[in-house]
C-alpha cells in the first residue's frame, strides 16, 4: 500500500505531513512516497523524509502509483488524467462552494475525503483541521496587525507623557476568535469581541475581554459549534452596537464565518469610515466575501484611511507549525481508514469516515453536496 504526500500549488507553504509523522506509517509496512521538495516550505528538506523511511520521486510517479494521495489543496484538472480511479484523496476540498469540482473528482471516479467537513464532535477534534489552522491563523492576524498598525499594542507611560493601548475589536469568537484575543491581550491591548453566540460570552471574559451583548440572536446550539444566519432586525441591532466599538478601535480582526455560505458583512462602509486614519482590519474571511466592506482577498490595500488585509490562509504564514498539526490531524483520520496491518478499510457506519466522505464509487455521497448540484 502506497501513500503519497504531494507539494502544494505555488503561494502555500505548508505539507500535509512532515517528515517525523511518518515513521509509525512506514514501521506498519506502508510504502510513503514525497514529491520532491513537497516540504521545503515548511523547513522539511528532501533528506530528512528519506531518513524517516520515505522515497522521494516525481509527482507523476506519485499519482500513478498511491493508493492514498495526501495534499491541503486538492489536486489539478491536468493531474486527474494520470491519477488512477479508486485511488483516496484526502485534503481540505471545500466543497459545499467547490460542489461542481465534486462531481467532476466523482467522475473520475477518485473517493474524495474532505477534512474540512469532519463532523464537530469531541470524537473527531485530534482530527478538526479547521480548528488547528484557525487557531494559528488568529495568532497570525494579530501579529500581522501590530506590524501594520502605526501605534503601541501595549500602554506606555513615558517622560514625555502617556500613550493609551490600542483598542482591538475582535468579529467571531470560534477557535480564530478566541485566540486573536489571547494574543491581543499578551500584546497588551484593550479588547472587545462581537459575536451572536450568547454560549461564548464567558470564554470571552476569561481571557479579559469585554463581550458586546446584542439581544434577539437566533440560536445556534444546533449549528455544530457554526454560527448562523441572523434575522434582518438583529442585524440592524449588532450594527447600531458595532458602530460605537468601531470608532473606538485601533485594529479590527474579522473571523465570522457561516458553513458553506458567505460571510456575513459586519462592517459596511458607513462603519469602515468611522474608523481612526491608520487603523488596521484584518479579514480571514476574505476567501468567501469578507466581514468587512471592500475587503479584497489575497490583497493589502488601502481604503478611507484604513489598512484593509484579506487573508484567509494566514496560517501557511507559519508552515512549519501549521503542517505539524495538520500533519497530526490527517494522521488521526488515517487511523480510521487503515487497518493495523496497513491495508485500507473505508468503515462507512464511522460517523467521521462517513461525514468527510464526498464522493465514492463514482458517486457524490455528501447529502448536501448533492443538493447544491440539484439546485
Amino acid at each position: 500500500m502506497i501513500i503519497g504526500i504531494l507539494k502544494e500549488p505555488a503561494g502555500e507553504n505548508r505539507v500535509s505531513m512532515l517528515p517525523e509523522q511518518i515513521n509509525p506509517l512506514v514501521k506498519n509496512g506502508i510504502s510513503i512516497m514525497v514529491e520532491t521538495d513537497a516540504g521545503i516550505n515548511a523547513f522539511a528538506n528532501n533528506e530528512a523524509y528519506v531518513h524517516a523511511g520515505a522515497q522521494i520521486v516525481s509527482r507523476k510517479q506519485i499519482l500513478e502509483s498511491a493508493n492514498i494521495l495526501l495534499g491541503y489543496w486538492q489536486i489539478s484538472d491536468q493531474d486527474f488524467t494520470v491519477t488512477q480511479p479508486g485511488t483516496i484523496l484526502i485534503g481540505v476540498y471545500q466543497p459545499l462552494f467547490q460542489y461542481k469540482q465534486m462531481q467532476k473528482l466523482a467522475e473520475f471516479g477518485f473517493s474524495v475525503f474532505s477534512l474540512d467537513m469532519i463532523p464537530r464532535t469531541t470524537r473527531a477534534q485530534s482530527m478538526d483541521v479547521l480548528s488547528s489552522q484557525a487557531n494559528i491563523a488568529g495568532y497570525k492576524a494579530v501579529i500581522s496587525a501590530a506590524h501594520l498598525l502605526p501605534r503601541y499594542f501595549p500602554m506606555f507611560m513615558t517622560a514625555a507623557g502617556s500613550i493609551p493601548p490600542a483598542k482591538v475589536l475582535i468579529l467571531g469568537a470560534g477557535v480564530a476568535g478566541l485566540q486573536a484575543i489571547a494574543t491581543a491581550k499578551r500584546l497588551g491591548a484593550v479588547v472587545e469581541v462581537s459575536d451572536t453566540r450568547a454560549a461564548v460570552k464567558e470564554e470571552v471574559m476569561s481571557l479579559g475581554a469585554k463581550f458586546i451583548e446584542v439581544e434577539g440572536a437566533a440560536d445556534a446550539a444546533s449549528a455544530g459549534g457554526y454560527a448562523i444566519e441572523q434575522t434582518d432586525e438583529f442585524k440592524q441591532k449588532q450594527r447600531e452596537r458595532l458602530a460605537i466599538s468601531v470608532a473606538k478601535a485601533d485594529v479590527i480582526i474579522a473571523t465570522a464565518q457561516l458553513q458553506g455560505k458567505p460571510a456575513p458583512l459586519l462592517i459596511d462602509e458607513a462603519l469602515l469610515k468611522l474608523m481612526k486614519p491608520g487603523a488596521v482590519v484584518v479579514d480571514l474571511a476574505a476567501s468567501t466575501g469578507g466581514n468587512v466592506f471592500g475587503v479584497q482577498n489575497n490583497q493589502v490595500i488601502k481604503l478611507h484611511g484604513v489598512t484593509l488585509v484579506g487573508n484567509s490562509q494566514l496560517a501557511s504564514d507559519m508552515p512549519s507549525d501549521a503542517s505539524k498539526v495538520y500533519g497530526k490531524n490527517v494522521f488521526n483520520f488515517l487511523q480510521l481508514i487503515l487497518t493495523k496491518e496497513g491495508a485500507i478499510h473505508l468503515n462507512f457506519e464511522d460517523d467521521i469516515v462517513k461525514g468527510c466522505c464526498m464522493t465514492h464509487n463514482k458517486e457524490v455521497v455528501n447529502e448536501r453536496v448533492q443538493s447544491l448540484l440539484a439546485s
